[in-house]
């Protein structure tokens, strides 16, 4: 059964701040299926889970192989009086190579391929180690941050919506046939909604924090000294 928990600044050392109204609370360790809540405005501060981490990695592995799927494979077909031609992601990319549209193609492709990709591997980056019990990669927390902050850039979800609303007013001059691709895409916007319901920042900075803590103290511990007949 969860267990709704909030912070009191009368206690503690550490604090950590509401996203939302940016009030600070102290930071206290949970036990999985505990909820820290924000007192001002109940937003979830953290909320641990059990394996959260080997979710986390599936969906990301899972989101790469949609997104990479979804570049090759067909996008749609559109057929009108006998004739029909279908394409892909990659096939819209080499038609406007060579056109005066070919930055805001790139662009295009940045933020609903490039971004999610990246972030799904910066994932990968920080969060495997974590989950075997090993020392995080070097500049993990670097790696982490950018992810966080390349969350809000990756808009395959938006490319969906309007190539949903593009397709309601084709649909009226020509017969379209949804690809693969596009099925793929809108198997990414649940893989990226269970990701978002898995993650747990503050979790994860705490382990990259306890990791690093740990490889630091067994770096500076000396090894112990053995005689010469023990050798």
């Amino acid at each position: 059964m969860e267990r709704e928990q909030t912070y009191d600044l009368s206690t503690g050392e550490g604090l950590i701040a509401c996203p939302l109204c940016d009030a600070l609370h102290v930071q206290e360790d949970l036990d999985v299926g505990e909820t820290a809540r924000c007192i001002r405005c109940g937003t979830v501060l953290a909320k641990p889970r059990d394996g959260a981490f080997a979710q986390l990695i599936a969906l990301a592995f899972t989101s790469m192989v949609l997104l990479v799927g979804a570049v090759f494979f067909p996008f749609l077909e559109v057929s009108a009086m006998g004739f029909g031609n279908a394409s892909s992601l990659f096939d819209v990319a080499l038609a406007f190579a060579d056109g005066v549209l070919l930055p805001l193609v790139l662009a295009v492709l940045a933020m609903i391929i490039g971004l999610p990709i990246l972030r799904a591997f910066l994932l990968l980056y920080t969060l495997v180690p974590l989950a075997q019990g090993r020392p995080p990669h070097r500049h993990a927390a670097i790696a982490f941050r950018w992810s966080e902050l390349l969350r809000p850039w990756s808009m395959a979800e938006i490319f969906v919506i309007g190539t949903a609303v593009a397709l309601i007013k084709v649909a009226g001059l020509a017969t379209v046939h949804l690809g693969p691709a596009f099925w793929a895409f809108c198997a990414l916007i649940f893989v990226n909604l269970a990701s978002r319901a898995f993650m747990c920042q503050t979790s994860i900075w705490d382990a990259i924090e306890d990791a690093g803590m740990k490889t630091e103290y067994q770096a500076k511990t000396p090894a112990p000294l053995t005689a010469p007949g023990d050798a």
